[in-house]
């Protein structure tokens, strides 16, 4: 995917060293090789048909004289012509009665045959005796060259009908699999459409939609006001007696606000009918509407304004960035900021309403600044370079491109959706323009992005609002392959539903900085480094770099899979299990039928729990699987060994683990793996294992491909926290976030009953409590362990 990327020798290279504070385990050369791809024609046999003998004889010695005079010297022609098979059927000592077309009568063939494909037999005539050939000669070659190039067009018209087709394939499957699930809004059960036409189904369906939105908005009134709003509706009253269905991922609101459980099922269903609210193409998605041929020219105007902006607050420190004294965090200053760009004024005309959050930060990442640039401007490799923050993006449409397949100059039109790790913190989503620049004298890349409602409002706003002000990085390269990354974070939001656990983290701009996502581009590009490596000595049973490789990408999709389902992206709603603000736990189910995970009704949960121990001693103590088999409610009483091992980075917490669970010899149950991946930096830690078969793990370990391998991820996500900014008297801690995913049937149209629910809500406070009670037993051990090694103090003496 970043085939660009290399990463040089610690060595000196070009006079210029790398810096010394990186581990060796990058201390090599990575190159990957360009691979050229070929198609191979089968040549295909050719039948005479059924001739008497004497016409038959005749035919085939008129077909030998046309071959002959013909020759097969192009030295385009894909596969040997008719004399070579001919020559090679012959006895060797026979002479060749052919020759080759030289360098010079194939150049002149070729330069009229770009001119004329088709030449008359004057011309045809001419040509023959300016190359000293035969007209048929001629003749021949000309029909060989077009029918190669017939075939070649052929190919490449193959190959598009061919992605083609499987686009409509998906894409019929995917609105196939959207009808077979549409259910009951109330009892979550399968829904009958009997005869219904697809104009009132699509009408009944944007009719739920519409109800959910409306109560989502009645919730929050409630909750900022304190007044409870009656729905509406002819239905409003007895949808408020009837009780709630047990089927959590149909439940009404967002994951945030609580909602009581009941075991009752309604047995009738009304019409009303919606989609599963698992991963929706929602309406803030790859809107419709693109940048017309009018509007662009503003666009660039707005792209160079925003890019001039976006260069004078990376170069400018004070008065525009004030340092904290007791953080050292750079803070934009809104009045200085006003003043410098008077477009962006308008700040101020919600200030009651929004919130203006503004970070800057620098750090070196082992990538050059090509592949950067790539990474950035590809919304899949974007993705996948920083799977924890955005959970989905696409490119809507190239407004501008100075040179073809070139980056700079080009602007892109984009959506994204931005999330925080956890159900608790609502995603935010943006549509925007990002464009690149490169300074050839500097030697730099500039990305900005910055809002398109400036001069386009068919895209409306998300909730809770959301708008990305000139935001992005500046790449300077540096020696070895490493680039220096500045970068600058800055949007007006508006402070939605957020539970008072995360309040502070998001209200600082951490949750959402340029602090975190430089941290998560820093791991993700080491990650990157060592899975093109191909001469890092790994541990245990991995037995060629092409294994390492499919092992660490099939780590990779378990690590998008839990980050996509611990998180409130995709329209995903979770369920309060009480009413309580200081309940942390949400659940929620999806159904799944595509490969990649378990088939069947899958019941997730996640609780997010403070902590009062150093994030780092947490995180050490999860991803060590001789301390976390002390959990017994994650390891059943079996201990765990590791039997492989790949690093990651230089960080030792950076790796992916195979972890063999321990069985007794007399036990029925089959011996299982657990694919384990730890990464962590300064923006927080993750721990995220799922169990496969061995016969799994050897299908990667042979180079297949593992996307079909079912994952179903669990894990920790570590958070460093503060609970106040005075820096004499804060007390350290982390947010703890433990996600539990289980598949509650196999059937994917069952229902959930109460019991998974309570079973998974009590694994979930047994985890957390043995959590801490083994982390203070740790503590203690350790505090007795330096009070009986400290000095016993020296007597009193006597004056």
């Amino acid at each position: 995917m970043y085939g660009d990327c290399q990463v040089m020798s610690s060595s000196t290279v070009g006079g210029n060293p790398m810096p010394s504070d990186n581990s060796s385990l990058y201390n090599s050369t990575i190159q990957n090789p360009n691979f050229n791809f070929m198609a191979n024609i089968s040549p295909f046999n050719m039948f005479s048909p059924i001739l008497p003998k004497e016409e038959a004889a005749a035919a085939m010695a008129k077909a030998k004289e046309d071959i002959l005079e013909s020759g097969s010297g192009s030295e385009h022609i894909e596969g040997a012509s008719g004399n070579e098979q001919e020559a090679e059927q012959q006895p060797p000592a026979k002479i060749k009665r052919y020759h080759r077309h030289t360098a010079r009568q194939i150049q002149e063939m070729e330069s009229l045959f770009k001119e004329c494909p088709h030449p008359d037999d004057k011309q045809r005539l001419k040509l023959s005796q300016d190359l000293g050939l035969k007209p048929r000669q001629v003749k021949f070659w000309f029909q060989n060259r077009r029918t190669q190039m017939k075939a070649q067009q052929d190919r490449q018209e193959n190959v598009v009908l061919r992605a083609e087709n499987e686009s409509l394939k998906t894409e019929n499957y995917r609105l196939q699999a959207t009808l077979r699930n549409i259910v009951c809004p109330n009892c979550g059960g399968p829904a009958v459409l009997g005869e219904m036409g697809y104009d009132e189904q699509q009408l009944r369906i944007e009719n739920a939609r519409l109800k959910e939105e409306f109560e989502r908005v009645c919730c929050m009134v409630s909750q900022y006001n304190g007044r409870t709003m009656q729905a509406m509706g002819p239905n409003s009253d007895l949808m408020q007696q009837q009780p709630h269905s047990l089927e959590l991922d149909m439940g009404v609101g967002v994951g945030v606000y609580p909602r009581k459980l009941d075991e009752q099922h309604m047995s009738n269903c009304p019409s009303d009918m919606m989609p599963l609210s698992f991963m929706p193409e929602t309406s803030h998605f790859a809107g419709n509407t693109l940048i017309l041929e009018e509007e662009k020219s503003l666009a660039m105007e707005l792209a160079m304004s925003s890019m001039n902006e976006l260069l004078k607050m990376w170069q400018t420190d004070e008065p525009l960035w004030v340092q904290e004294a007791d953080t050292g965090k750079y803070v934009l200053n809104l009045e200085e900021y006003a003043r410098m760009f008077s477009w962006s004024a308008n700040l101020k005309l919600n200030s009651h309403q929004l919130r203006t959050e503004a970070t800057r930060d620098t750090a070196v990442v082992i990538m050059n600044s090509i592949t950067l640039v790539d990474a950035f401007l590809d919304a899949n490799k974007w993705m996948e370079l920083f799977p924890s923050i955005v959970s989905r993006a696409k490119t809507l449409q190239i407004v501008h491109s100075e040179v073809p397949d070139h980056a700079t100059g080009s602007i892109h039109l984009m959506y994204a959706e931005l999330q925080v790790l956890s159900p608790l913190v609502p995603t935010r989503e943006a549509h925007f323009l990002r464009y690149c620049q490169h300074n050839a004298e500097e030697g730099t890349w500039a990305i900005v992005d910055f809002p398109i409602d400036g001069f386009h409002n068919d895209y409306s706003p998300s909730f809770p609002f959301y708008k990305r002000r000139p935001s992005g990085c500046i790449i300077q390269d540096m020696p070895n392959g490493y680039s220096k990354v500045t970068w600058v974070e800055h949007a007006e939001v508006e402070d939605g539903p957020i539970n008072a656990v995360f309040s502070n983290l998001v209200s600082s701009g951490v949750a959402f900085g340029a602090q975190r996502w430089l941290a998560v581009l820093q791991r993700q590009c080491e990650r990157l480094a060592s899975l093109m490596a191909r001469n890092i000595p790994d541990l245990g049973v991995i037995p060629s770099p092409e294994a390492r490789k499919s092992v660490m990408n099939l780590s990779q999709r378990m690590i998008r899979t839990f980050c996509l389902n611990i998180s409130t992206c995709y329209g995903q709603s979770w369920t309060a299990l009480s009413e309580s603000a200081e309940d942390t736990v949400r659940i929620t189910t999806r159904r799944v039928t595509d490969p990649g995970q378990p088939n069947g009704l899958i019941l997730s949960a996640v609780s997010t729990t403070w902590m009062p121990f150093q994030h780092k001693q947490v995180f050490d103590f999860l991803r060590d699987e001789r301390s976390r088999a002390q959990l017994d409610v994650l390891s059943n009483g079996n201990s765990l060994n590791e039997v492989a091992h790949i690093a990651n980075g230089s960080n030792p917490g950076n790796c992916i683990s195979l972890l063999r669970i321990n069985v007794a010899s007399n036990s029925s149950q089959s011996v299982e793996l657990v694919l384990q991946e730890s990464c962590t930096d300064d923006s927080g830690s993750l721990v995220v294992y799922a169990t496969v078969d061995v016969d799994a793990i050897q299908m990667v370990m042979n180079g297949e491909d593992p996307s079909c391998i079912p994952v179903l991820p669990m894990g920790f996500v570590v958070v460093p926290i503060t609970n106040s900014s005075n820096e004499s008297t804060k007390e350290s801690g982390c947010l703890l976030t433990v996600c539990l995913q289980v598949l509650a049937s196999t059937m994917p149209n069952s229902k959930l009953n109460l019991s998974s629910v309570t079973a998974i809500n009590h694994h979930l406070c047994n985890i957390v409590q043995q959590i801490t009670a083994l982390l203070n037993s740790t503590n203690a051990a350790a505090a007795f362990t330096t009070d009986a090694d400290a000095p016993a103090p020296s007597p009193a003496v006597a004056d």
